[in-house]
């Protein structure tokens, strides 16, 4: 069970259930964190690899290799960094790219670390280009050199830092220059869970909520979950409240059912944005082709919200296809929602034709 709790990509896992995340909610994120690699579930290759380079940094009593860990938000890469962390026995410094947005901040955040402190760099795509230039150094020689003064009369001073391990998190790979990327000496890609790791997650989660859920209710939260431990765990959390109130407290299949219902996560875990962008596309616009822009007023949203938190996941699931005339809906989102498509779509020709570039 992992997930990250990281700010900017969040929106999507919050709008699943409908409730912004408050203190109580994230102490309940962090004890639900595995504490080791033994109880991290899923993303094998990664942890088998991973596991590998740190056992191999202790037996040499060094610090371990940098890290860059990229993939969708919510898979775990907060959750390894701390991992890493604990696995080296060392402290682990928490911050952000968009946080760093000179290189004094940098500086004075590397000139601050222990030896063998692990230094979490989240959304790493996201640093200033000064700071990333300033890392290169402190990556490569564990040494930075601060800028004094202005102009002609400005001086470098080397200033030599202790060695860290750096563990960087993209969703964005490769917006990451390839003289960052390559700094890192273990780089790995969350992939999605699948139904039998989520339900591993939520069965996990369930114990240490004191929750009761049975296997259908199980498997019946891990098919809405979108492949996304942290989704799974928080959709877990509500299904829980519905049961508590509406039920006994046990979780079935027809009481995580009945509760995801109340909260607008269908059966194949679209929501109300979701939802709202196919029915746009197939309502208004025939299904399509049809501008980003266009739609996105269509369905009250930004471009920006429907191009980054709902198109993503429509697309992965092949109901959705961006083409170079605009968005066009495949004929299972016609299935999904239960319409009929055009004739023009239904033919070979005409569908020929909407794809087409």
């Amino acid at each position: 069970m992992n997930w990250d709790d990281t700010t900017d990509t969040d929106a999507a896992g919050e709008r699943l259930v409908g409730a912004s995340a408050d203190g109580e909610d994230q102490a309940v994120e962090a004890a639900l964190r595995p504490k080791d690699l033994g109880e991290f579930i899923g993303q094998e290759k990664v942890r088998e690899q991973l596991d590998l380079v740190l056992r191999a940094a202790r037996a040499r009593g060094a610090t371990a290799d940098h890290v860059l860990l990229s993939g969708a938000p919510g898979l775990g890469k907060t959750t390894l960094s701390m991992i890493i962390a604990a696995e080296m026995g060392a402290p682990i410094r928490i911050t952000s790219g968009p946080a760093i947005q000179h290189a004094g901040d940098l500086a004075a955040i590397l000139s601050s670390l222990q030896e063998g402190e692990v230094l979490f760099l989240d959304e790493i795509h996201r640093m200033s280009r000064p700071a990333e230039e300033m890392l290169y150094m402190a990556m490569e020689d564990f040494r930075v050199d601060v800028i004094v003064g202005k102009g002609p009369g400005a001086t470098a001073i080397p200033l030599e830092l202790p060695p860290f391990t750096l563990v960087g998190a993209t969703t964005r790979a490769g917006l990451l220059p390839p003289p960052l990327r390559d700094r890192f000496g273990f780089t790995a890609h969350m992939e999605f869970y699948g139904p039998a790791e989520l339900e591993r997650v939520i069965h996990r989660s369930a114990g240490l909520l004191d929750v009761e859920i049975d296997t259908a209710g199980a498997a019946e939260i891990a098919g809405r979950s979108r492949g996304t431990p942290r989704i799974a765990n928080r959709l877990l959390r509500r299904v829980r409240d519905y049961a508590q109130v509406k039920a006994d407290g046990l979780i079935t299949q027809e009481i995580a059912a009945a509760a995801l219902a109340v909260y607008e996560v269908d059966a194949r875990g679209l929501d109300r944005l979701d939802r709202g962008v196919l029915e746009a596309l197939l309502k208004l616009f025939g299904g399509g082709p049809v501008g980003l822009s266009t739609l996105a007023v269509a369905v009250g949203e930004e471009r920006e919200t429907v191009e980054e938190v709902a198109e993503p996941f429509l697309v992965r699931e092949g109901l959705l296809a961006r083409t170079p005339r605009g968005r066009v809906a495949t004929p299972a989102a016609w299935a999904h929602l239960g319409l009929t498509p055009p004739r023009s779509q239904s033919s070979g020709n005409g569908q020929q034709d909407l794809f087409g570039a």
